[in-house]
């Protein structure tokens, strides 16, 4: 059995999947995507992804894929749905990784399913952004503005009265506005809690130093418990998507509601793993390799 792990570079992650899967007896091999290219007279079904030169990978696991012009980064997903179609198991499946990518899509489909999350408002229209943010500050409430494709907590702004909306090029002409949750407590905190299959398998606290709480903006991961409201929230996340594997953000509002804030279908597990102990390559190579291997016996919930 051989497996691609597909992401720009190897890094800590790839490292940590490379030997997971080896631990499993199964050959794993990092590619980028962006070497990737579709090859109808010379490619395996005409695809070629290097270090498959004969034979295309049993399964593929994405980690990451890089940032680029519209063109480029529709040929990389025009790869995982080519593999997909013609029955290489991808996790995560394209379209589960194009709803997260695009927030727009993801807080529909949150919503959609019924899944508590803050209200969101998303246009192209300065004047209807602007309405948006002068009707809830009018109301108590800010407003958080973020890039519809962006992710580490980079971009993002906390608009209250009287702040300006900045120009539309600054937010390449869509505005993403979402309502600021005041968190249960003192502190700037919220939860991620990470999902492989369908089971809670780790959960964190980040506590932040500003209200922004990512772990790339300076945030520091902390053990939660299990809670079964937020878990079971977590996993509806998931199939809300269609997603393998991800990484829910989860704030508990000040009148102890938990909602969705984001779901992330390519997500880092670093300060994840520090932070809880858990071995989440090995789970996810578990996952990959039931793609492949049904009888294989399921990750238990940690």
């Amino acid at each position: 059995m051989r497996v691609a792990i597909l992401t720009d570079e190897a890094g800590w992650h790839g490292v940590r999947l490379r030997a997971a899967f080896a631990a499993l007896g199964v050959e794993a091999k990092v590619a980028a995507l962006a070497a990737c290219r579709i090859d109808l007279d010379r490619g395996v079904n005409g695809l070629v992804l290097p270090g498959f030169a004969r034979v295309l990978p049993d399964a593929a696991i994405v980690r990451s894929v890089a940032a680029g012009s519209f063109e480029q980064v529709t040929l990389r997903l025009d790869v995982l749905h080519s593999l997909e179609l013609i029955g290489v198991p991808v996790v995560n499946p394209a379209r589960a990784i194009e709803r997260c990518v695009d927030k727009s899509m993801t807080s529909w489909l949150l919503a959609r399913a019924g899944i508590p999350t803050p209200p969101t408002w998303v246009t192209e229209s300065p004047t209807e952004a602007r309405r948006v943010l002068m009707r809830e500050t009018a109301h108590g409430h800010d407003l958080v503005l973020k890039p519809l494709f962006g992710s580490q907590g980079k971009g993002v702004m906390r608009l209250g009265a009287g702040d300006p909306l900045p120009d539309a090029d600054a937010v390449q002409g869509v505005f993403y506005l979402q309502r600021y949750v005041l968190p249960f407590g003192a502190r700037h905190h919220d939860f991620r809690v990470f999902v492989v299959g369908g089971t809670p398998l780790a959960s964190m606290e980040r506590r932040g130093r500003t209200w922004v709480t990512n772990v790339a903006q300076g945030a520091q991961g902390l053990p939660a418990p299990a809670d079964a409201a937020r878990d079971r929230l977590a996993c509806d996340a998931a199939r809300a998507v269609g997603a393998d594997y991800v990484g829910v953000d989860l704030i508990r509002d000040a009148g102890g509601r938990w909602q969705v804030l984001e779901v992330n279908s390519m997500p880092a597990w670093r300060e994840l793993q520090r932070a809880t102990g858990v071995d989440i390559a090995a789970a996810l190579a578990r996952h990959v390799v039931r793609q492949v291997r049904p009888a294989e016996p399921r990750e238990h919930a940690r």
